[in-house]
């Protein structure tokens, strides 16, 4: 049975909505669409603002009103929702929630931007020591254990179109392409880059330089999986006819 995964970081969800968030939904065919940086919560919205016909949502929001946050909308009703993963630091900002499936878990992420300066650049290289850790937990459950959402770091130069003026700016910087690299050394596997292999696929473009019209983008949505699963992934994609946001949504299609 064909599954469709989407995720998308809408840069505020109230914002999504009035550039044709729920039509997007509805068109595109997704059994589950996880979303990053909603920065609100359903109590802040209206009934109407959450309700689409055929699906259901589930919301985790950080403590401070207007920031961070991610939500899902699915189709088929999960066993289980959980939200954070056990370390408060991180759980209060509202960053994680994992919907399980009878042959999968899919985490639905909104990692941390380490741009704001050494405190938190440390806070996201933690924050990526402590979702390994726990994803690796995930794994030997033996089902399939995906992540997707936006990681805020380009693994490699040709997943951003200037690399070498990037270096030394968080979402590029060594020491977090180097998780990455750990993440990839156990045996996590980025879907995108086994079906694609050329460069300019782009999932984020700056807003202030006009960077979308120029294509002048990085690759930093994702959707991983653990590699004993990986031959259950048929397609992933990027989606970059989307608007709505500064970043576009991304995909995969699975076979279960």
């Amino acid at each position: 049975m064909p599954i469709k995964l989407l995720s998308w970081n809408v840069n505020g969800y109230r914002a999504a909505l009035k550039k044709g968030f729920g039509e997007f939904l509805l068109a595109s065919g997704a059994d589950v669409l996880g979303l990053q940086e909603v920065k609100s919560c359903p109590e802040q919205l209206s009934p109407a603002d959450t309700s689409f016909p055929g699906y259901q949502c589930s919301w985790n929001c950080a403590q401070r009103k207007g920031y961070s946050g991610v939500a899902a909308f699915y189709k088929a009703a999960p066993l289980a929702v959980a939200n954070g993963f056990g370390e408060e630091r991180f759980d209060a900002e509202g960053r994680v929630i994992t919907l399980e499936y009878p042959k999968f878990y899919l985490l639905n992420v909104y990692f941390p931007n380490g741009g704001q300066g050494p405190e938190r650049l440390k806070y996201k290289l933690d924050f990526y020591e402590a979702f390994l850790d726990h994803i690796e937990g995930l794994r030997k459950s033996g089902k399939a254990v995906l992540f997707c959402g936006d990681v805020n770091t380009a693994h490699n130069e040709i997943d951003l179109a200037r690399p070498k003026e990037n270096v030394e700016n968080s979402g590029f910087m060594p020491v977090e392409r180097a998780w990455l690299d750990k993440l990839t050394g156990k045996g996590w596997v980025d879907t995108f880059r086994t079906f694609h292999s050329e460069p300019g696929q782009y999932s984020w473009w700056d807003y202030k330089t006009r960077a979308r019209e120029r294509n002048v983008g990085w690759r930093i949505d994702y959707f991983f999986v653990n590699k004993e699963k990986a031959s259950l992934v048929k397609d992933a994609f990027i989606l970059p006819e989307v608007r709505g946001s500064d970043h576009c949504p991304v995909g995969v299609t699975l076979e279960l």
